[in-house]
């Protein structure tokens, strides 16, 4: 069962002002490293938000699949011995996706062709990585400061709610 913390820990919620201060990193990190389209998923595999050029891209399958893929090399960095790889990099004949860990909670999704190379894609995406992780502690620590709610319906909310459905339904 996890703790008031862990909930806390596990939640942050986004709000313009910080959208928009993500998308001018991704915006930044698409200019410098020349990649088609950034996307930045959470760990369970939802889109927080994305930039660039992803029309034919189906952006909630591509979600989901990036959160397994690094989920299962988490997973192999561990039976090697390893905390958690940082990066994952697949290559195709003519598209490539780049993986970066973002903090403990998202991940730098960066898809490329050959206009640009893996090089220039890594350095970049560990310097937008570095920024993204930034905003996500302060909203962590925002979230804590606030007293973030434990994970309960206030109880006058419970209470209406729960009268309402005994009305609609019938007790």
């Amino acid at each position: 069962m996890p703790t008031d913390k862990s909930l806390r820990d596990a939640r942050l919620v986004f709000y313009k002002d910080d959208v928009d201060a993500i998308n001018a990193i991704l915006d930044a990190f698409l200019k410098q490293s020349a990649v088609k389209c950034a996307l930045l998923i959470d760990k369970d595999g939802h889109m927080v938000t994305h930039r660039g050029s992803s029309k034919r891209i189906d952006l909630d399958t591509i979600s989901a699949l990036v959160a397994g893929s690094f989920a299962a090399t988490r997973e192999m960095a561990r039976i090697l011995g390893e905390e958690e790889f940082s990066a994952l990099y697949h290559q195709g004949k003519s598209d490539n996706i780049q993986l970066s860990l973002v903090g403990d909670r998202a991940l730098l999704t960066a898809i490329f062709d050959e206009t640009t190379t893996i090089g220039m894609v890594r350095l970049y995406a560990t310097e937008a990585a570095k920024r993204l992780a930034v905003i996500f502690r302060k909203k962590a620590q925002e979230t804590v400061a606030a007293g973030a709610p434990s994970g309960e319906a206030d109880p006058a909310f419970k209470k209406s709610s729960t009268a309402a459905l005994d009305s609609l339904f019938g007790s």
